[in-house]
């Protein structure tokens, strides 16, 4: 996990955050977002509702601490699942996608980002402006209640996590027979 210091606001957080990870100023203005998976390398539209999530979410990885590479992007997704994207459909479906990655790669990782989502807030429904972006990472971990020992799960934490993982597991599912399965077809009879 990544530490930032609790000092600085979140806008300098931010841009020490898009400078390690290599996104430059964020890509928020960018037509397409690559992404790579090992040797597959492919792009998803960088639509207004994915640019109007990032935003936040990338916040959120500043304040959390969790990486962006698969495993804390499932990380992540599991914690802004749990704490809730109210109104952002496409951080709800993204983050949806990115607990099925996760799942595969570290699923004990992903189950402990659920629970401490479900015990901490998020900034979705927040003002997103200079007064945020001024804020210090500190106060924000403090004002989400991300500072502290992890919380142990609950039962409750256990079922919330196997409820909202099958809906995971539903809607990448939909998604593939949907949108992958024809353009493999395409890509297939193409060859």
């Amino acid at each position: 996990m990544a530490e930032y210091d609790r000092a600085q606001t979140l806008r300098e957080a931010r841009e020490r955050y898009f400078a390690a990870a290599g996104l430059g100023s964020g890509g928020y203005d960018q037509k397409w977002v690559p992404l790579a998976m090992g040797p597959l390398r492919f792009a998803i539209p960088n639509t207004a509702g994915r640019v109007r999530a990032v935003r936040y979410h990338d916040l959120h990885h500043v304040v959390t601490g969790y990486d962006t590479d698969w495993t804390g992007e499932g990380e992540i997704g599991a914690w802004e699942v749990a704490s809730g994207c109210r109104g952002f459909v496409a951080a709800w479906m993204l983050n949806l996608f990115a607990m099925v990655l996760g799942s595969a790669i570290s699923p004990e990782r992903l189950f402990r980002a659920f629970v401490r989502g479900r015990h901490s807030r998020n900034l979705y429904g927040d003002a997103f402006d200079d007064a945020l972006l001024a804020t210090s990472v500190g106060a924000l971990r403090e004002r989400l209640d991300l500072d502290g020992p992890p919380p142990a799960p609950t039962t409750a934490d256990l079922t919330a996590f196997l409820g909202w993982y099958v809906a995971a597991v539903c809607s990448f599912v939909l998604v593939s027979v949907v949108v992958l399965l024809p353009l493999a077809l395409l890509v297939a009879w193409a060859i």
